[in-house]
Order: structure tokens, then sequence, then C-alpha cells
């Protein structure tokens, strides 16, 4: 036979393993409660921080050998020159005195040298951004590694109306693989013949009126297309004051392998240094006149890495910081606390128990006596005090 039995709420209470703790034993304070506050606003500012810092990634930069010396380097060039097609020669020579043209042969169409209004629009702003990039470029090529963004802008429009004059410049563009060493690219005058050492350009029938290097750089660059590689010739344009001008561009590759999360590329950058200078055989200053960019490739490559941490490594951090604030803020709470105690007791209560002491309590009278009172200092004892003690 079941038989009910009580149960005891005390002996079920005090059975938990989680006990609160009693409502008295609770300090509340104001200190408290603004230290509460800012250590609440505080771990969630730096739990928002550290998940924006663990979600963006990091670039590391390391310099190692260029072993890759067999392959090929490609140049690609889109050039237009203010003169017909007819009177310049574009040709490529490397160090090991090899003529690349004749292998890639780069195309050459008359063009005029006036841009529509469409165009130039688009070459203002091509100009505009590489000068940007080339200002800014510390502060923006992460991100543009990252986004994965190849162009920044699209190709020049093309030509809607033809002027009614002949075309009076030439469009040299294409792309050219050559030996990865030094080398010369250049645009001059004439056709160029090859010889047994080197080459000649033939120039016969003009003049010096007929000189004219004033030229805009559309496109040069090495390598594929990849994000947040910034070309500094881009968007160049020189006009020539003189017909016998020598253009000179000194450019220094640097191989550059990226590693993104998103994709893997190989590609080059460069950097480059301008000079130009007039031809006068009378005056000493001897030469060809044209545009010449003359090309080195440097021994060390750049390799590009983007870099993420962990999640473990991620959780380890955000505990670590939400425990040191809270640590932290409870450590500083105690100690503005107790400052704030010994201050309230040292002067604020001393300056009370001053001004309690203003109120004066008047003296008692030792022969007053109210009325109903008895006073026991001057009650007689008696003389016999009779004991009894009565068995139990």
């Amino acid at each position: 036979m079941l038989r009910r039995r009580h149960v005891n709420m005390k002996t079920v209470k005090e059975l938990d393993g989680f006990p609160k703790v009693p409502e008295p034993y609770v300090d509340k304070t104001a200190v408290g409660g603004t230290f509460s506050i800012f250590t609440i606003c505080t771990i969630a500012y730096l739990i928002i921080a550290e998940t924006s810092y663990y979600l963006d990634s990091r670039l590391q930069f390391k310099f190692e050998p260029d072993t890759d010396i067999d392959e090929k380097l490609k140049i690609n060039i889109d050039i237009t020159v203010a003169m017909p097609c007819g009177r310049i020669g574009a040709d490529v020579f490397d160090s090991t005195n090899q003529n690349m043209i004749g292998q890639d042969t780069l195309e050459q169409e008359d063009t005029w040298w006036e841009l529509t209004k469409e165009q130039r629009s688009h070459f203002e702003a091509l100009k505009h951004m590489n000068s940007y990039l080339r200002e800014e470029y510390h502060a923006i090529h992460e991100l543009l590694w990252k986004s994965n963004q190849v162009t920044l802008y699209s190709e020049m429009p093309k030509r809607t109306h033809q002027p009614s004059y002949a075309p009076n410049a030439c469009r040299i563009h294409g792309s050219l693989n050559v030996n990865k060493v030094a080398g010369n690219f250049h645009i001059t005058a004439g056709k160029s013949l090859s010889i047994p050492r080197g080459h000649i350009h033939i120039s016969a029938f003009m003049t010096d009126r007929d000189y004219n290097f004033t030229h805009r750089i559309n496109k040069f660059s090495f390598g594929g297309p990849s994000p947040g590689i910034v070309h500094p010739l881009e968007g160049d344009e020189k006009i020539a004051d003189n017909n016998m001008i020598l253009y000179q561009y000194f450019v220094e590759v640097v191989p550059t392998d990226i590693q993104t999360l998103l994709s893997t590329s190989k590609t080059y950058q460069y950097s480059v240094k301008d000079h130009q200078r007039p031809i006068n055989h009378q005056k000493g200053s001897h030469g060809n006149p044209g545009i010449f960019f003359k090309y080195d490739m440097s021994a060390l490559k750049i390799k590009v890495t983007q870099q993420r941490d962990t999640v473990c490594q991620f959780l380890v951090k955000l505990c670590a910081t939400v425990g040191g604030i809270f640590t932290t803020s409870g450590l500083v709470k105690s100690i503005v606390q107790s400052f704030w105690y010994i201050i309230y007791c040292k002067f604020l209560t001393t300056k009370e128990n001053k001004s309690d002491q203003k109120y004066s309590i008047p003296p008692i009278n030792s022969n007053y006596q109210m009325s109903g009172i008895i006073n026991l200092l001057d009650v007689s004892a008696p003389q016999n005090v009779d004991i009894m003690f009565k068995p139990q």
C-alpha cells in the first residue's frame, strides 16, 4: 500500500546546484551600476570589432628569388603616335640581340590623333584614375586584390564618326611574348630591317618637319590582367613641342605571385622613370628621335598571400577579450568604490557630525525632580531582611 509522503520544499531548494545570491547580500550602488553599463557597452563594441577583424583578411608580402627564368614575358601595348603608319616602325630587341617582333607582330592601323568627346572623356578618366592610384597605391591596392576586380575601367569607345581629312596618326597595339631578360621596345621613324648584328630603320625621303612623336599611351602592362596592379604608364600623353624629340622610359619589372582566397595569379608590377630631350646634332645632342621603352627584370619576385585566422584562434581571442574586460572593470570598480568610501567617511561624515554638534543640549539641574518620578538614589534600604527557604 502506497502512502503519500509530505514533500518538504525547503529540502528541494537546498538541492539547487546553482544557488542564488540572497537579496540582502547584493550591494547596489551607483558606482557599480555605472561600471556595469560601461562594461557591457565596451564588451559589445570589442565583440563587433573582433568579428570584423576576423572576417577581414590580411595580405602578407614576401620577397623570393625569381627562379622562373625560362618563362616568357608578355608585353601588352596600345600606343597612338601622331604620325602615319607608313612612316614609323616598332621593334623589340633584348639583351641577347634577338629581334622578337618577328615572332609576334603588332597590329598597326591608321587613325586620327584628335579624339571624339566620348573618347576624350574616357581617356581623361583613365588618366585621373591612374594618377590617383599612383598617389594612394599603398592604401587601395589591398582592397583591389581582395575584391578580385580585374579591371577598373572599360575599353576606349569606338569612334562614331570619321573626320573629313585623311588619317594623321597610327595606333600600334597587341601583345608580345619576349624573353625574360632586359630589352628595348622602341617606336621610331622608318620601317625596320634586320641585319646580322642588329637592325636598322630606313627613313628615306623624310625631312625634320615630318617627325612628330607626340604619343598617347592607352595600355602598357606586363603579364596577364590582375586585380590591384597599377600601370603607371597608362593614361600618359606627351605633346612634342619640337619635331626631333627623344622620349625614353626606363622600366623596372618585378614578378608578382598573388594568392588570395578566391584566385591565384602570376603577374608583373613595374616602376618607371621617363626622360625626354631634343635631338640637335649641332649642339652635341645626338641620337635617334623616337619613343624608347628600356625594361629590365628584377632578380627578386614578390609573393602576396592572403591570410585569415582560424575559428579556434578567433574564439580564443574573443573569450580572452571578454574575460579581460570583465575582470579589469571589476578591479577598477572596487578601487573607485574604496576611494569613494574613504572620501565619504573622512570628509562628508565629519562635516555632518560638526553640523550636528551645533545643537546644544541644556544642562540638567541635579535638584530638579519631576513630579511622579521616584529617585532611586534617595530610597533608603531596610534595616533587616528576612530570607526564608522553603523545601521543594
